[in-house]
């Protein structure tokens, strides 16, 4: 492929809370986050994938603003600088909104420029053929056209949109005819055996300079307010941004383009939306069972069962899922594994914390787990970052110990900087904050025991 006329721009949608995955996908650490496949979390390998065809160093990431410290770090931990790169939403509003934000960001840098855009949370098995889709996507992109890669179905899938192709264009592209949603099992079958139906995928290229001519055209609205709040970084507030509306880039733009085209894509592709999908997605054993963490399984098959924290043991299983975590555990039948957004619903509308947060929640400066609770005493496990402090508020009604598990820190109980090493502990018992500062190279575990006076 010839060098491209624009700078080329990889924009990752990294939005989504990933209800589907209960209880490992949560609002606070949601799918992307997560290290569902080998050893990245799907946002790390999404990234990844990404190069030589294209320069991650380029890349910009909108997520919610909740998730900026831990994107940085998942950034950081495959050799990419986040400075400038991560763009923070106040609240969703859908992907338009998102495309729109960070393509007004590049073109703060850039007079026009070449965006593809990327769910964070999607996964793909084929790379080199994902590869040779990518260079394709990006010329029909130099020629104008707004390129959606449409995912060739091998079943009649119900849970996906698809996209009804027309004539033929160049590099294996054809017209958008139109965009369907997801289908009845019998709609579904007659796309498969028609042949020029494709699961939308989500993923998209164009130069930034057709798409605003497109959003100038049919978003007017949205474009002028999300130019102003562009124009000023302080006007990226939530009371503004819920003013937007609430719209995806298919409905705002591509159902009303004269310029889109699908390509016509067989890499291997999963949107990764149901403990039912990355089933599929993964290797299966001899018993066709996925299996990930310590489980017995006895006269099981057809199954998914996940949990890294302690034995699983199951007898007599046959295409269920079992997802356990600290705080909870999931068991459906694979079919209806989908069907766990009603019950986050449930835990929502009841004010569970569980439909948020983990037992770990993960701040800038590390991370605090809980460990175990009663009425009268509370265990929590501290991460401290190397170079980061993390200030705990005391209060009189409690007493606290600190035991130093690995590394070290410097403490600062009111009564002087104490340097504590593996093993080491101090009591704290008068009110006001506790500074613990970890200098090391290495992330440090304090453990803390509150009880009450």
């Amino acid at each position: 492929m010839s060098k491209a006329e624009h700078n080329v721009y990889p924009v990752l949608l990294a939005g989504g809370t990933g209800t589907r995955l209960w209880p490992v996908s949560r609002e606070l650490y949601p799918k992307q986050l997560v290290k569902f496949i080998g050893d990245y979390s799907l946002v790390q390998s999404t990234m990844k994938r990404l190069e030589p065809v294209l320069d991650v160093n380029r890349v910009r990431i909108v997520c919610a603003k909740e998730h900026f410290h831990e994107t940085a770090r998942h950034m950081n931990g495959i050799g990419i600088q986040p400075d400038g790169k991560i763009i923070c939403e106040p609240c969703g509003r859908n992907t338009a909104p998102a495309i729109l934000l960070a393509m007004l960001d590049v073109l703060k840098k850039e007079k026009d420029a070449v965006l593809c855009i990327f769910p964070a949370d999607h996964v793909i098995r084929n790379i080199p053929l994902f590869h040779d889709k990518l260079k394709s996507a990006i010329k029909l992109a130099e020629e104008n056209y707004i390129v959606t890669f449409g995912i060739k179905p091998n079943y009649p899938e119900t849970g996906y949109g698809y996209i009804e192709g027309g004539r033929a264009v160049s590099s294996g592209a054809c017209i958008i005819k139109r965009f369907v949603e997801k289908p009845d099992k019998k709609t579904a079958e007659r796309y498969l055996e028609a042949g020029n139906f494709y699961w939308n995928s989500g993923m998209f290229a164009f130069r930034a300079g057709v798409m605003l001519e497109e959003f100038k055209k049919f978003q007017p609205v949205l474009l002028d307010m999300m130019m102003e709040i562009n124009a000023k970084r302080s006007l990226l507030t939530k009371k503004r941004y819920e003013k937007l509306d609430n719209i995806s880039i298919d409905v705002a733009i591509m159902e009303n383009t004269k310029k889109g085209v699908v390509l016509p894509s067989d890499f291997g592709w999963s949107d990764i939306g149901s403990w039912k999908s990355l089933y599929d997605f993964l290797p299966k054993d001899e018993k066709n069972n996925v299996i990930d963490g310590d489980v017995v399984a006895e006269n099981t098959t057809n199954c998914f069962i996940m949990g890294r924290q302690r034995l699983i043991a199951v007898n007599r299983l046959d295409n269920m899922v079992v997802v356990d975590t600290p705080d909870s555990v999931f068991v459906s039948d694979i079919e209806n594994s989908r069907d766990v957004k009603n019950i986050v619903a449930t835990l929502k509308q009841n004010k569970r914390k569980e439909y948020q947060q983990h037992r770990t929640i993960h701040y800038p400066w590390g991370s605090i787990t809980l460990l175990e609770q009663k009425d009268d005493f509370k265990v929590t496990s501290l991460v401290i970052y190397p170079g980061s402090m993390y200030r705990m508020k005391n209060s009189a009604a409690f007493i606290k110990q600190l035991v130093v598990v690995s590394g070290t820190v410097k403490a600062d109980t009111g009564r002087g900087l104490r340097s504590l090493g593996r093993g080491k502990a101090v009591l704290i018992s008068s009110k006001g904050f506790t500074a613990i500062l970890n200098s090391g190279d290495n992330p440090a575990e304090v453990v803390c025991v509150e009880t009450g006076k």
